[in-house]
């Protein structure tokens, strides 16, 4: 069955790979961007990120609300509007209430932005065009960082850390241009019918309707746990290389790389093909975490046996190689899942309760990751081994729960083999 394209996909598309490239500018580099742009000193600097970073994770429930209430389209220009205004001004805060003044109000739109854009991927898609948004994005995501990370560092090569402040204005350029092309987009509305919400599920509307919705919230909670596991690769595998394997810091370089490519280069055709097969979105998703669980037994076997710098490297890149194919398998599928079964009414409610899973995930995972690998290197894995397992079982147990058009990415009258829910 073919799937239907959103009238201005390539422009939402091209927004979010240039919006993606301007946060490759300064992600990478954040305390020593600040720094520079600022003149302020790095403790300064980092104390004032951590404050306004809480901030914005307070500010997540009211952009929901906002979606709600005048369309996720409206509020994703809004915030491509502040954010592009932020980093034009960054340049000019030089003292700390001015930092901390422009921090705040950047940060309240960049930790709302994921709300607001799944928010709109369900605005604008409907069906399984929206696991098909949820792919492009994530690959053109990580191909837009990439890029974005490489132009700074041919920036500072030519104009060293002056370059900064260039970089500042090319980010506000770039959130500028990105809410141009996503000015482009059309919302759609989807007709009320058997596979929807429901009525029951829409009133009444608010914060009350997502708290009382219980298979949503375990989909948010099996969600928590896989977050864990996405932030494995950027805060628990450099230190698990470094203390417990003895390796090169160089290995981590090389498994960004291994994973950034992956994503970039075979995430659309990974998704694509899970998604041909008529894979239940619940189904798809959990095969992601186990395939995460994998990756992470592997660590445990690599932790345990240690064996040689050639063999530990070849190892790695393999158990990298795993791990990406289930963010691959999972993100869309997940992604999908989340937005569908979300009531259109509160969509905007509902996808804010399920991003602070993401967010509490990305909160913990240092200080739990460091305190279980103080134990024993092979600790954290084993935990993240378990977290996965839960997951994936939570997802097949919720399937039946949750409305049958976010379990599967077309009606199930055109899925061979696919069966109605069981009445709650």
């Amino acid at each position: 069955m073919g799937e239907a394209r959103v009238e201005g996909e390539r422009s939402l598309l091209l927004g979010i790979g240039i919006s993606a490239v301007g946060i490759g500018m300064y992600v990478p580099f954040s305390l020593v961007f600040f720094h520079h742009v600022t003149g302020l000193s790095f403790t300064l600097v980092g104390l004032v990120l951590t404050v306004t970073g809480v901030a914005g994770l307070v500010f997540m429930p009211l952009a929901g609300t906002a979606v709600d209430r005048f369309g996720a389209k409206k509020v994703n220009l809004v915030l491509y509007g502040i954010r592009a205004a932020g980093f034009a001004l960054y340049p000019f805060a030089g003292s700390l209430p001015a930092f901390a003044a422009v921090a705040l109000v950047t940060a309240l739109a960049d930790r709302s932005f994921g709300v607001v854009q799944q928010s709109l991927i369900g605005e604008v898609a409907q069906g399984s065009a929206r696991d098909r948004l949820q792919a492009s994005t994530r690959a053109l995501q990580n191909a837009g960082m990439g890029a974005g990370a490489l132009l700074v560092s041919g920036v500072l090569g030519l104009w060293g850390t002056g370059g900064f402040t260039y970089t500042a204005w090319g980010n506000a350029l770039a959130f500028a241009l990105a809410g141009l092309l996503v000015s482009r987009v059309r919302p759609v509305r989807a007709a009320a019918g058997p596979l929807g919400a429901g009525p029951a599920r829409q009133s009444p509307a608010g914060y009350r309707t997502v708290l009382r919705d219980r298979p949503f919230l375990g989909l948010t909670a099996a969600n928590f746990l896989t977050a864990l596991g996405y932030s494995a690769l950027s805060v628990l595998f450099p230190l698990y290389l470094s203390t417990w394997l003895a390796a090169p810091d160089s290995l981590t370089g090389a498994a960004f790389t291994v994973n950034t490519a992956l994503c970039a280069g075979v995430g659309v055709l990974i998704a694509s093909r899970v998604r041909r097969s008529g894979a239940r979105r619940t189904r798809s998703a959990a095969l992601g975490a186990l395939l995460f669980a994998a990756a992470f037994v592997g660590q445990i076997v690599l932790g345990t046996l240690r064996p040689g710098q050639t063999a530990t490297l070849v190892a790695l890149l393999a158990i990298v190689v795993v791990y990406t194919l289930g963010e691959l398998v999972h993100s869309p599928s997940g992604g999908a899942l989340s937005v569908s079964a979300a009531p259109e009414a509160v969509r905007g409610r509902y996808l804010a309760t399920y991003q602070l899973s993401y967010s509490l995930a990305t909160a913990l995972a240092p200080a739990l990751f460091t305190a279980l690998l103080s134990v024993d290197g092979r600790l954290p894995w084993a935990v993240l081994t378990v977290a996965a397992l839960g997951a994936a079982l939570a997802l097949l147990r919720l399937e039946r729960h949750l409305p049958a058009a976010a379990v599967h990415a077309e009606p199930p009258a055109a899925v061979p083999g696919a069966l109605a829910p069981a009445a709650a």
